[in-house]
């Protein structure tokens, strides 16, 4: 599986593949034809509520993955991220400042270990 993870105000590039936004929140300033998304799976973003809790606090990001990937578990929409990344290059879109803790990079590493 090839499965990339970028940030939402880069810009989008044929080596992305399907681009996949995965925030429950529409992106601030985005407007929706400049994001040039194939699908905005809602339903795999972490609660509102473990989105508050962890506010991106990097002394957090061990035990927001555990509880996130718990959120995770039994999700049917799982299994179409991973068959999209079966089949060529899928790329998870998100909008938080820190590249290497948010909830996409938490999602990529969920979907690789399934």
């Amino acid at each position: 599986m090839d499965i990339r993870v970028k940030r939402v105000y880069e810009p989008a590039s044929p080596s992305d593949g399907k681009r996949v936004l995965v925030e429950r929140l529409w992106p601030r300033g985005m407007k929706r034809e400049d994001l040039k998304i194939d699908s905005w799976e809602k339903e795999v973003a972490p609660s509102s509520e473990l989105r508050m809790w962890f506010a991106h606090d990097p002394t957090k990001w061990e035990e927001f993955k555990l509880k996130y990937w718990e959120e995770l578990k039994g999700n049917p929409k799982i299994e179409e991220l991973r068959e999209w990344a079966r089949r060529g290059t899928l790329t998870l879109l998100f909008s938080a400042k820190d590249r290497e803790r948010n909830s996409a990079q938490a999602l990529k590493e969920y979907l690789e270990t399934g």
